[in-house]
């Protein structure tokens, strides 16, 4: 008899046992493994690898003078708070923890030691010479010096945004299910010369999320009734201690705001926004309110706070998409927004205004050229001071208030402009012209570093910076402000991607890229120099590492974050030549490998062509054995957005815990996959957005199986979320006798009901202009449901109930064709979660796991409980005089194997 239990119960306790670095391996039959290792594959979840590995990069906050910063790390010892100095070559901590521990118990009657400290927000304050920081405390924490509540304050909790919330019986839970806040929230301020600490209880309020805030400070923007209203900075700071205030004085700027014609932003705005639970309910609440103030649709301001500017969507006419919240009380409750969908003539309509702050006056923008075209206004770059000052409201790339940058891009994304507008008049004129017969990116991919409009003014706004694929490659190129090119900056074979800084005087340009460096993985990211000529092209960031940058304000230095997925994380810092100051931070992996963790394997092979490179990496069990054969998953997204194959080092993917039940894991890119590649391979899958990279996964696995004597070519499964759970059942239809097992998560399995934006650019649309002169748009794509009649393996669905991006529609018509052609398959339905299954992310994990153990080890766990999950979870057994109790193992915990039929029970409590 084993018992399940033990081993995880002193991995906790953090000792290392000779039982976590060698675990049994799984039973085999003929050199196949056939058992599932769920002992194993508990230990490595994402919560349990956070107990022995924890940061992994520097994420430097810039202090006022533009180059000091600090940053906070936490490892086996605890957390620092550490201050830089590059000038100096420094490093020291912000404060001496000790003596920070210290104050905090004698300010509150509750122990602190110096390990645990339990700031979770921290700003440097009064010309940095303080910190202001929050502490979460028990509610009837008795605190000296506190400022007791008003006694009606009892009665409501502050929400994060500073509003006073709403009864929610309408909400999900309802009011009597509402939980009661059992903490609460102490501001402290910290002065650091002398050690002081001081309890704050007149803090500032937080700034609420319906404002957006001017950059001067004087004027806040907010809807209110699908129409937008301004209050100046006094009435404002009221507005932040209390909402409702009567003296509170506001001004209405439009009357005809309406819905789908709105200048608020809709509650579950985005069908790619997910916002947490409890502020979505906040905003829903809010929305239903016709008085409450909410969040006015992106206002970016002119940098000089006179006129800001905004576009609205025009959404009457497109039709509406519903899903049911099954779980609201005190009954299930309809949400319906405008969905449009590919091919759909009716889309949204978008228009570009500027106000005057001043006069509140309005300026339409005469940018109508191509219909359905889409707007977009190019914002400033936003300095790391600013972000932690909490300026965070977009402001126009150019200086002044005279003009507006903003880009147009037609429907089928053939053409795009950059186009500056008069904003005094309206007028409009295009500076530069971007043609493909493919869809045109606007931006550079995030995974540099964030994103963004390719757009830089520099020189006083004589020139510009914009960045273009239409040589192949993702570059930049210098223009003048009048549209004149002067030369291109970035050249070759491979991708620039994010503006880092630009120095203007030395007339450098500096950003990140990647695919510059023979034989390196191409996505690796590294940091580059530039003249704006064109010339002198140098590396600033060297090593065969995926790396980060951070570059302060000045643009003298930057932080570099570098790892692969088989090396520890290192952060430096450097100074804008590439030189190495100081070494910051590497990860201890020390007490991971004593328990037994290993490293993935990167690898490369070719695409189905026999000529493309693509590049994975490989999740083996801890518990390997070269001499035997191993089923093989492939974790995929298709892209073409993105290739969710990790480059650094990341020990709590999911992938990790999967493999160690007894499997080989792969994630492989697929040509069609990645902008960070060629625009070829980018675009490789345009009009055959079904099949597109199929070929190149399966090219992959026969090329490892070749290689690699421990997988076993016969036990093939496949998994993904979203483009992954779509390419994952069509893998099962398209190959049914090369892939067995599949688990498909919220799949866009019917493209042509699945969001406009999406479907059209990456399969493309055809725009038709008919013989007067009036145009349509003409879209077909093919779709999983035509091909059900091919599943011959075992396939399981999963969807969320209240998905309002990838809707619940596209599983449920695979579902019918599927029942249509007689097909047995499994699903599930999550309830009350969106596109990503949030709080039911970790149960259904397991739930997939089951799956594939069950199909391609023959071996699953049949018990009733989730006892990796519930061994983890803190079960309150406390009655009135008892003792409190946490139990950390499930307290009759069974387990029953297909295989032997044996069960397992332990017990394991601790009591504090």
């Amino acid at each position: 008899m084993r018992l399940t239990c033990s081993p995880l119960v002193l991995l906790l306790a953090g000792l290392p046992l000779a039982a976590q670095n060698a675990p049994n391996p799984p039973a085999s039959a003929g050199g196949k493994i056939t058992k599932a290792n769920y002992e194993l594959a508990s230990r490595w979840t994402a919560s349990k690898t956070g107990k022995v590995i924890f940061d992994l990069a520097v994420n430097p906050h810039w202090l006022e003078d533009g180059d000091r910063f600090w940053y906070v790390y936490e490892d086996a010892k605890g957390r620092r708070f550490m201050l830089v100095d590059p000038s100096k070559k420094t490093k020291t901590l912000v404060f001496d923890p000790i003596k920070v521990a210290s104050a905090l118990t004698q300010a509150t009657g509750l122990p602190y030691d110096s390990r645990h400290l339990p700031m979770r927000t921290l700003k440097f304050i009064r010309h940095d010479a303080a910190i202001q920081f929050d502490v979460t405390v028990p509610k009837e924490a008795v605190i000296p010096g506190e400022k007791k509540a008003d006694t009606n304050d009892s009665a409501t909790t502050t929400t994060p945004d500073g509003e006073e919330p709403q009864q929610r019986g309408g909400g999900r839970g309802g009011a009597a299910n509402t939980p009661v806040s059992t903490t609460k929230t102490l501001t402290f301020e910290y002065e650091l010369a002398v050690s002081k600490l001081t309890l704050l209880n007149d803090k500032p309020a937080a700034k609420p999320r319906w404002a957006s805030v001017s950059p001067d400070d004087k004027i806040v923007v907010f809807a209110r009734n699908h129409n937008l209203w301004m209050m100046d900075a006094e009435n404002f700071e009221k507005a932040k201690k209390k909402a409702t205030d009567t003296t509170i004085k506001e001004t209405q700027i439009t009357t005809d705001g309406m819905e789908d014609y709105s200048y608020a932003a809709r509650a579950n705005a985005g069908a790619d926004q997910q916002l947490q639970e409890g502020e979505q309910q906040r905003e829903q609440t809010n929305q239903d309110d016709k008085n409450a103030r909410v969040r006015s649709i992106g206002v970016s301001w002119s940098q000089d706070s006179k006129k800001f500017a905004l576009v609205r969507r025009d959404e009457r006419k497109v039709a509406k998409l519903w899903v049911i919240d099954s779980l609201a009380n005190p009954r299930p409750k309809l949400e319906t927004q405008p969905y449009a969908m590919p091919g759909e003539a009716e889309q949204p309509v978008e228009h570009m205004e500027v106000f005057d702050v001043a006069s509140k006056g309005r300026v339409p923008v005469k940018a109508d050229l191509w219909q359905d075209q889409a707007l977009g206004i190019a914002a400033a770059a936003q300095s790391g001071r600013a972000r932690e000052n909490e300026k965070t409201e977009p402001q126009w790339a150019a200086a002044g208030s005279d003009k507006l940058y903003f880009s147009r891009i037609s429907r089928d994304l053939h053409r795009l402009d950059l186009c500056v507008a008069d904003t005094a008049t309206g007028e409009v004129k295009p500076v530069i012209q971007e043609r493909m017969n493919v869809y045109i990116d606007i931006t550079p991919s995030a995974g540099g570093g964030g994103g963004g409009f390719p757009l830089r003014l520099i020189n006083n706004g004589s020139e510009v910076l914009w960045w273009s694929e239409r040589d192949g490659w993702g570059h930049y190129y210098l223009y003048s402000a009048d549209g004149t090119l002067r030369n291109q900056i970035t050249k070759g074979e491979f991708v620039a991607e994010q503006v880092t800084g630009v120095d203007e005087k030395n007339r450098v340009l500096y950003l990140t890229a990647n695919g510059r460096e023979e034989g390196e993985d191409p996505y690796f990211f590294h940091e580059y120099s530039a003249k704006l000529d064109g010339s002198g092209m140098k590396l600033l960031s060297p090593g065969e590492a995926n790396h980060g940058i951070a570059m302060s304000d000045t643009g003298r230095f930057f932080v570099d974050n570098f790892s692969r997925v088989n090396t520890a994380p290192e952060s430096v810092l450097c100074d804008a030549a590439g030189a190495r100051i100081m070494d910051l931070e590497k990860t201890d992996l020390s007490r991971a490998m004593e328990a037994g963790f290993r490293f993935p394997e990167p690898f490369s092979v070719k695409a189905d062509d026999g000529m493309t490179d693509l590049y994975g990496v490989m999740y083996k069990p801890f518990d390997f054995d070269p001499a035997k054969k191993y089923p093989i998953i492939a974790y995929v997204y298709p892209g073409p957005q993105t290739e969710s194959v990790t480059k650094q080092f990341s020990p709590k993917n999911a992938n990790v815990a999967l493999a160690n039940l007894g499997f080989i894991v792969i994630e492989v890119g697929n040509r069609g996959g990645n902008p960070q590649r060629s625009k070829w391979y980018h675009t490789f899958g345009y009009n055959n957005l079904r099949d597109y990279g199929l070929a190149d996964k399966k090219a992959a696995i026969e090329q490892l199986a070749a290689r690699h004597s421990f997988i076993d070519i016969d036990r093939v499964g496949i998994t993904g979320h979203s483009g992954g759970g779509f390419m994952s059942a069509a893998a099962m239809l398209i190959y049914p006798d090369f892939f067995k097992v599949a688990v498909s998560e919220s799949g866009n399995h019917e493209n042509n009901i699945y969001n406009r934006w999406w479907s059209e650019k990456h399969d493309g649309v055809k725009e038709v202009t008919d013989k007067d002169g009036k145009v349509h748009f003409e879209y077909d794509i093919d779709k999983n449901s035509e091909i059900a009649k091919n599943l011959k393996g075992h396939l399981m669905l999963s969807t969320g109930d209240i998905d309002n991006n990838v809707s619940p529609s596209n599983t449920i018509r695979l579902i019918d064709a599927l029942m249509k052609a007689n097909k047995r398959f499994d699903f599930v339905l999550i309830p009350g979660v969106r596109h990503g299954y949030a709080a039911r992310a970790e149960y259904f994990q397991w739930i997939r796991a089951d799956y594939f153990c069950k199909y391609l080890l023959g071996d699953f766990d049949q018990s009733v409980d989730m006892w990796e999950l519930n061994r983890e979870k803190a079960q309150d057994n406390k009655a009135p005089g008892a003792p409190r109790q946490v139990i950390t193992t499930l307290q009759q915990q069974q387990r029953t194997t297909s295989s032997g039929g044996t069960t397992v029970q332990g017990t394991a409590v601790q009591r504090r």
